[in-house]
């Protein structure tokens, strides 16, 4: 499980990246990566990248840069995997602006720190750190915990929450739980949304509705709380459905694709909601024969069969994600080619000036950072055999072109992915267990 969290920096830049690269910290400075930029000239780089920021007036959300942390549960992970974690969510949060990343292994438990400039150095556009980006974020690190392996806290519809408290909820002293759990064990008893309010002012809730909101306050407590915050299954509209047996957040059965059976006999609100469970035995009908549908439509005959179609289409899906991550890397490459050539270009003046001075020392001195960011600049676009700044945007706008092509069409296979992984799951269920054991030679239909 990782945890995070974020805060700006306003002063002392240098000191905080020096922090995160001690090598004692890193092991060495074996667990350091960068993009956009090197460790040890970031700092000057973030600067000049402010300096280009189109909106050049600071506003009262400007910061030099972020400090991202993402903490591991202590033994749950190595360093290489942690680093490798880092990396990739660095790589999707931050993909423009530059960023050090350093792993530190000095404590007991292991995590990423992550400083990244506040500007773009794409489209020199000051980032925008809210709710939003901070949920996206979260889930992101979420994925990849699951991806390598690792435990996350439990996921939740109830967007309501944060991951805080969701936290908490795991230990079982949620207040915001407990008025879950109450709504959801008046709901099956309640006749109508009038005998449900007065069901939970029985229950020790004082509430209050006002226009398309309802709040409750439980005993002991100040502030009312409105049901909407607890998630989309809580609005008033959610639980005047849910109250008739037809909650819309579990309706599976709507549209033309195929959707999981319901598994009627676990289904906790099918217990609560006679109305519920005889919608779900429909929607499982009407699931089985579209299941069945998908079957025939793609000619498969055989469980073997349709394990074959399945490898067919994952493999087809791999074959995607890999070209998207390879255009996606050439972006990558082909921007900061293009942050050096404008470097070059806007700090020739300032190094021909150098070279010329009689005093080079004092020169230096009063032009340290920008000869730096040259001669870095330089010394890049050197190995890349010096490339042209039109012919860098040029193929910039293709690849981009690329990759939009490839996203569509890997939008498409996912679909086909979790569309087959449904079919086989519903096949599963239909054959039951007794059959499993020969579904290898099993006819589908």
């Amino acid at each position: 499980m990782a945890i995070t969290k974020n805060h700006p920096i306003d002063t002392s830049l240098k000191k905080a990246i020096d922090y995160i690269c001690n090598p004692h910290k890193t092991d060495e400075e074996i667990y350091i990566y960068s993009y956009g930029c090197s460790p040890a000239t970031a700092d000057i780089e973030f600067m000049w990248t402010q300096n280009n920021e189109n909106a050049s007036r600071p506003t009262a959300e400007s910061h030099l840069a972020r400090h991202f942390i993402q903490s591991f549960d202590p033994g749950e992970t190595t360093p290489e995997v942690a680093h490798e974690i880092g990396k990739r969510l660095a790589e999707e949060v931050f993909g423009k602006y530059e960023y050090v990343l350093a792993t530190h292994t000095d404590r007991g438990h292991i995590h990423n720190h992550i400083i990244v400039n506040d500007v773009s150095f794409v489209d020199y556009k000051r980032s925008h750190i809210n709710e939003k980006w901070y949920y996206k974020t979260r889930k992101i690190s979420d994925n990849l915990c699951k991806e390598f392996g690792l435990s996350v806290i439990t996921p939740s519809n109830n967007k309501g929450k944060s991951y805080k408290e969701r936290a908490v909820i795991n230990k079982g002293i949620s207040w915001k739980m407990q008025l879950q759990n109450t709504i959801d064990v008046v709901i099956p008893k309640s006749k109508d949304f009038d005998d449900f309010i007065r069901r939970m002012e029985l229950a020790g809730y004082k509430v209050k509705r006002q226009n398309k909101n309802i709040s409750f306050c439980a005993d002991g407590r100040e502030r009312y709380t409105r049901s909407k915050t607890l998630g989309e299954d809580y609005t008033i509209d959610a639980i005047i459905e849910r109250i008739k047996g037809k909650d819309k957040s579990t309706m599976l059965g709507g549209g033309k694709r195929v959707s999981l059976l319901i598994d009627i006999q676990n289904c906790i609100k099918a217990q609560q909601s006679k109305g519920y469970e005889h919608w779900a035995k429909i929607n499982n009908i009407k699931q089985m024969s579209k299941t069945l549908n998908f079957i025939s439509d793609n000619g498969i005959e055989t469980y073997s069969q349709l394990e074959e179609f399945e490898n067919n289409i994952l493999r087809e899906f791999g074959k995607q994600s890999e070209e998207i991550k390879a255009v996606e890397t050439e972006i990558k490459e082909t921007l900061v080619l293009i942050k050096n050539v404008e470097i070059y270009m806007s700090l020739k003046p300032v190094y021909d000036a150098y070279k010329q001075s009689k005093n080079k020392t004092k020169y230096r001195e009063e032009h340290s950072a920008e000869i730096i960011l040259f001669e870095k600049a330089i010394k890049e676009l050197k190995e890349a055999n010096f490339p042209h700044i039109k012919d860098l945007r040029t193929k910039h706008s293709d690849l981009s072109d690329r990759k939009k092509i490839l996203y569509s069409e890997y939008k498409k296979l996912k679909q086909k992915v979790n569309e087959i992984h449904i079919v086989k799951s519903n096949i599963d269920t239909i054959l039951g267990a007794s059959h499993r054991k020969d579904r290898e030679k099993s006819a589908l239909l």
